[in-house]
């Protein structure tokens, strides 16, 4: 017989009252922790002339356009199911909420591994790129130097008040915006109207072959940006703060991205730019600002690169060690990793192992000879990409079953945005699988087969699921339910056999 529970008001032990995280954070501060974590220097750098070489050429401006409307889709259902369910949890929760325990398990373990392999796929892109950068100013400092620098500087942050991370990563990404700003203001004073190309739009070019692989480098661009969610706790008005930034930080993600290959699509040139950055790669844009701002600009270019993944570093690692903490409070994982600093209000217990895991990661392929880029930071990001965009799905479907017979379901907002998200997303992960070599350039058949990792998390998830359920009913129904420190909404709920 199946019994309503409704969502509780506690996530561990009935007698006690869980640990709880400093309400600090307003809706820009929040804005400010997910974009940063998108990287927009790194982004421009390293994916947008991927996107060209060996995706649909000039029709990459709009790529972003599209895959932008499929995460503001995706945004819908999950903004609104966010004013019902608040809480430090993420997908983990959303999944719960809508789907039951099992699947939240499944989905939370998942999570882990996504956002841990991204953590240490940035610290290796930025242990390759200050090596690069610091050489090239006269100090050779090796790669795991300035990799353990990043993560032993990401860990103290991390330990730290949330809304001073949050300070800092406004300020890098303040910078590294208004120079990439001033580098499509003067490609747009030396052409004009020739700046923006409409062929940039056109059918025929955005449907060109290579649009599967440009949409997949445009999707790993945004990788964190639903980490708003994550962040419902720590924020002073939860129901305003998580929708309006989910929303902020899509719109922005797309704007900027867009703009930015357009601007470039035009100081190239259309039928050019697919062959110049094939030849150019990373380079490319360094090169524009040579030829458009000089080479003291580029210099500083460089240098924000370096910043911008230290801030996708820690963004990300702000976004992973709330899911071990929730995991932690809920029991699913060891109940220490809820442990929250008296003084700081951190979950500092989950933000230092989550520290040491990544350490680990970078140090096995340090020891290993492996290329801190090619090999640690593509095959790292592109497992944590499958890893998110499936649980982004999965939270798609989460939010129909959620608003199924729900006083307020709507149309656009819990049915059709959802569903075509979910669509969206499907297709996205298969062009991911589907071309997963050409994203980590491996021909290694081992390491094209870690997205069976996610699959491996997910069957750990359901069945340890399963274990608490028989062996530890409690902690069971403690699984996924909404903030501890939250009113939750009525007719949210689980039901026992979830």
């Amino acid at each position: 017989m199946t019994s309503t529970i409704p969502v509780r008001l506690g996530g561990g032990a009935p007698a006690a009252e869980p640990p709880a995280l400093r309400r600090t954070l307003t809706t820009p501060r929040i804005v400010f922790l997910v974009v940063a974590a998108a990287a927009p220097m790194s982004g421009v750098v390293g994916s947008v002339p991927l996107a060209y070489a060996i995706g649909n050429g000039a029709g990459v401006p709009a790529t972003f356009a599209l895959a932008g409307l499929i995460l503001l889709c995706f945004s819908v259902g999950y903004a609104a199911m966010s004013r019902h369910v608040v809480g430090a949890g993420g997908f983990y929760t959303y999944v719960g909420q809508g789907l039951g325990r099992p699947p939240a398990v499944a989905a939370g373990l998942m999570a882990v591994l996504a956002y841990t392999a991204a953590v240490a796929g940035v610290a290796g892109a930025f242990g390759y790129f200050a090596e690069l950068v610091s050489a090239a100013h006269g100090l050779p400092v090796p790669w795991p130097v300035w990799t353990g620098g990043a993560l032993a500087l990401t860990a103290v942050m991390g330990y730290r008040r949330i809304d001073l991370s949050a300070r800092l990563l406004a300020v890098l990404m303040v910078a590294e915006v208004a120079v990439l700003g001033l580098l499509a203001l003067a490609i747009g004073v030396r052409h004009g109207t020739d700046t923006l190309p409409a062929a940039a739009f056109r059918p025929e070019t955005v449907l060109a072959p290579g649009l599967g692989v440009a949409l997949m480098f445009a999707l790993i661009s945004y990788v964190g940006f639903e980490a708003a969610a994550l962040y419902g706790e720590e924020s002073r008005d939860p129901k305003r703060s998580v929708p309006v930034a989910t929303y902020a930080s899509v719109v922005l993600i797309t704007v900027f991205f867009a703009l930015m290959s357009w601007a470039a699509v035009g100081a190239v040139g259309a039928d050019r730019v697919a062959e110049t950055a094939g030849r150019e790669l990373g380079d490319l844009f360094f090169h524009l600002s040579d030829d458009y701002l000089g080479t003291f600009a580029t210099s500083v270019m460089q240098v924000l690169l370096c910043t911008s993944l230290f801030g996708a570093l820690l963004g990300l690692h702000t976004a992973a060690n709330r899911y071990l903490f929730v995991l932690g409070r809920e029991r699913v994982l060891p109940g220490s990793l809820a442990r929250v600093h008296p003084r700081h209000g951190s979950p500092h217990r989950a933000s230092a192992v989550l520290s040491v895991a990544t350490a680990a990661v970078c140090a096995v392929f340090a020891l290993a000879g492996a290329h801190p880029y090619t090999n640690l930071a593509t095959t790292m990001l592109a497992l944590g990409t499958v890893g998110i965009v499936a649980l982004q799905a999965a939270v798609a479907v989460a939010v129909l079953v959620f608003f199924r017979g729900h006083p307020e379901a709507h149309w656009w907002r819990t049915r059709l945005a959802p569903v075509l998200a979910l669509a969206g997303l499907v297709g996205a992960l298969w062009l991911l699988l589907d071309n997963f070599a050409l994203v980590t350039g491996s021909t290694s058949p081992w390491v094209n087969r870690i997205p069976w990792l996610m699959a491996g998390a997910a069957l750990g998830g359901l069945g340890h699921a399963r274990w608490l359920r028989s062996r530890s009913p409690e902690r069971y129904r403690a699984i996924a339910t909404a903030s501890p420190h939250a009113t939750p909404h009525p007719t949210a709920h689980v039901t026992d056999e979830d």
